[in-house]
């Protein structure tokens, strides 16, 4: 998924147990990097004491946009610790990453211990061997991205980067997770106007006014999300295309699934649909027997 690199040297110096927890070194052993962005940096590892196999996420202090307090806590913590733990401690959902544990690095930022899928590899990366997925199997990707947002929601969590690349798929079970909360923030009735996410995911109301609800932003998203997995590829790329409001589906796709993409794709946020919405459209619907019927085969890579 993404080139490996030898360990950083240094993710594990000076991290320090908070209120008698052992400190990362005695329980995490770090690896390679699996990736980095404006976010940090993303390494394997595994714990000490089973083998377990995690993620480790490093947060620069001067990286982060917003910062949370915890009961219990002196510091503020990143925003997205807070939102992660928010989400753990009602159970989590089979939707969303794990959070197993967080660090604060000395000096350095944060580390962040997430839990990782054996096999696993981001929607961009299968879509990109893949091609455009057949609907039945976008369908049951789809619906399975809605509820765990409704999840998510619920909880008072609004993850404002719905996009291909944080979504990981296990090419066994064909499960889907959302990961990185690194732009998400506390759900709230009123406007935003600050964003964090991804330019070509984001409304034209933003585009237009920078300025956002949570709602519409995430159907927005998800409407470029389905438009991707049928196609191969979002929609638009410019901000003329994403205020036009007009996608052209350059493959066959039926006319249900057009449709739902299409109100999704809404110019006026208050014409989108609602998640519960998405979940009860004909399109959603419709094929739920035949998908249960058929079962999911797994595309084949693109040679």
């Amino acid at each position: 998924m993404f080139e490996k690199r030898p360990a950083d040297p240094h993710v594990e110096e000076k991290v320090d147990g908070k209120d008698g927890k052992e400190p990362f070194s005695k329980q995490y052993r770090c690896g390679p990097l699996l990736g980095s962005g404006g976010f940090g940096s993303v390494f394997s590892g595994h714990r000490l004491s089973d083998g377990l196999q995690v993620a480790i996420k490093q947060i620069s202090s001067d990286r982060v946009q917003q910062w949370a307090r915890l009961p219990g806590e002196l510091s503020p913590v990143p925003m997205e610790i807070a939102l992660l733990q928010r989400l753990s401690e009602v159970g989590g959902h089979g939707g969303v990453i794990q959070m197993l544990d967080w660090f604060e690095v000395e000096g350095r930022g944060f580390l962040l211990v997430m839990e990782r899928p054996p096999q696993c590899q981001d929607l961009f990366d299968f879509i990109t061997e893949r091609g455009a997925l057949p609907e039945r199997l976008a369908l049951r990707f789809f619906r399975k991205i809605v509820e765990t947002l409704k999840f998510v929601h619920s909880q008072g969590v609004v993850h404002r980067d719905i996009k291909d690349e944080n979504i990981v798929v296990d090419t066994r079970t064909l499960e889907v997770k959302i990961i990185d909360f690194g732009s998400g923030a506390l759900l709230k009735d009123s406007a935003y106007d600050e964003f964090e996410g991804t330019r070509v995911y984001s409304p034209p109301e933003w585009v237009q006014s920078r300025t956002y609800h949570a709602v519409p932003l995430t159907v927005w998203s998800l409407g470029v999300l389905l438009f991707d997995m049928v196609c191969g590829d979002i929609p638009f790329e410019r901000d003329q295309e994403i205020v036009g409001a007009a996608p052209f589906f350059t493959r066959r796709v039926s006319k249900e699934c057009q449709a739902l993409i299409r109100w999704c794709l809404s110019f006026r946020p208050e014409d989108r649909p609602s998640l519960e919405d998405i979940l009860s459209h004909a399109w959603m619907e419709g094929r739920e027997e035949e998908e249960e019927e058929d079962g999911d085969t797994l595309p084949s890579p693109s040679l």
